[in-house]
């Protein structure tokens, strides 16, 4: 029985990693052994920093709409409060835009929400 090369799927494999390594500083991006592990790396940190992702933007939407209601004297946790009781269903990410962007529509929301905490 003839004697089967893999050379030709080898090759193609070597490459298709190191093509996905392009940019590596150094040997990282060059050799095949190290850039199978800095690829293994990078894609565990690509992995878990896309859900990490996803927190960062929500911390920041919150920060911003505490600062934002508290120039108007009220608290974040009473805003969402009062909104949750006054069933608006906008998320914090278009209510961070919103006052963010325009300051008179976020004032009106806020207001919804403050009337909706005194009826306590």
């Amino acid at each position: 029985m003839a004697k089967i090369a893999h050379s030709v799927a080898t090759r193609k494999r070597k490459k298709r990693l190191l093509k996905r390594t392009k940019g590596f500083w150094g040997d990282r991006s060059k050799q095949f052994q190290q850039a199978r592990r800095a690829l293994m790396h990078a894609l565990v940190y690509a992995y878990r920093d896309r859900r990490n992702r996803k927190r960062d933007f929500r911390q920041l939407w919150i920060t911003r709409l505490n600062a934002a209601c508290r120039q108007e004297g009220l608290t974040y946790s009473q805003f969402i409060h009062g909104l949750k009781k006054s069933q608006v269903l906008l998320d914090r990410k278009i209510l961070a835009d919103i006052a963010v962007t325009d300051s008179k529509a976020f004032a009106k929301i806020l207001e919804v929400a403050k009337k909706s905490v005194e009826k306590k």
